[in-house]
């Protein structure tokens, strides 16, 4: 079994969305964020961008995956460009490229383009690189332009810039589905969860993401969201409710356009759940 490579380059969509309000403030409660630009609804979290943008996403997934494999697939990277901030009742307009394909020894990694505009200025607001792995399926060839890197500078290492925890509350699954609309069944079924291999339920990968952009805001923006330009990561390990997500972040200088650039990792009960990390931040 094979992804097809002359599905690379097809667009789907558009889809319209609203960024909805009372959504994005649930969805910033549900991952134990209290910064008052989401409460007041001034802007919607940065990591929020997936909920508005999601269905898009998924026409790229139906078509170019086989239903067979659907279920071998994790998510494997997010990499999120903000053009703008994300304001609560801005429309969207979004459309999704099957983008690239990468076959390895352990199986395929998928990569979607994900842009978002304006839907009333055509102005771009956010693009996404969204990375599914296909456990398994290590037939086929490679295809597509190469995603854009944010591999970690381990000579950073030297320069730690900012740390912080963020609790990992017993429900946390639970609220984050309802936020966020992500139903998988490992995430809020034990039984299931356990069927399927795991030790028990485990959080929402971009729920840990979340957590790592809310130590990126906090600790070298000041507090404030707008200045996010952009934030990717590679989920690597679960994340079980009960435990910290420990952030740490390191000073990788300055991007071309003048922002500050950082590498991050996320920790979680000795383990690290979240590689290749990479913010910027406007001056």
């Amino acid at each position: 079994m094979a992804l097809p490579l002359d599905k690379l380059g097809t667009t789907y969509g558009p889809r319209a969305a609203t960024i909805d309000a009372a959504r994005a403030q649930d969805y910033a409660a549900a991952t134990n964020d209290d910064n008052p630009a989401y409460s007041s609804g001034k802007v919607a979290p940065p990591v929020f961008g997936v909920v508005p943008t999601w269905e898009a996403m998924s026409l790229a997934v139906g078509d170019v995956v086989p239903p067979d494999a659907l279920m071998f697939i994790v998510h494997g990277e997010q990499d999120m460009h903000f053009h703008q901030p994300l304001v609560p009742g801005a429309e969207l307009s979004t459309t999704s490229e099957a983008f690239s394909v990468r076959v390895g020894g352990s199986g395929t990694r998928f990569t979607i383009r994900v842009q978002s505009d304006d839907a009333q200025s055509g102005e771009p607001v956010l693009t996404q690189y969204v990375t599914m792995f296909i456990r398994g399926m290590s037939d086929g060839e490679s295809g597509g332009p190469d995603k854009p890197v944010h591999d970690f500078p381990e000579a950073t290492r030297a320069s730690e810039a900012g740390e912080l925890s963020v609790h990992v509350d017993d429900d946390q699954t639970y609220r984050y589905r309802d936020a966020s609309g992500d139903q998988m069944p490992i995430h809020v079924d034990e039984d299931f969860a356990k069927s399927v291999g795991l030790p028990g339920i485990i959080a929402h990968g971009l729920c840990t993401m979340a957590m790592c952009s809310q130590a990126v805001v906090k600790t070298l923006a000041d507090g404030d969201p707008t200045r996010l330009r952009r934030l990717a990561v590679r989920f690597a390990a679960n994340v079980f409710p009960g435990n910290d997500v420990v952030t740490t972040i390191y000073d990788a200088g300055t991007s071309d356009d003048g922002a500050r650039v950082y590498a991050f990792e996320a920790t979680s009960n000795g383990a690290v759940v979240i590689k290749n990390g990479r913010a910027e931040v406007s001056a």
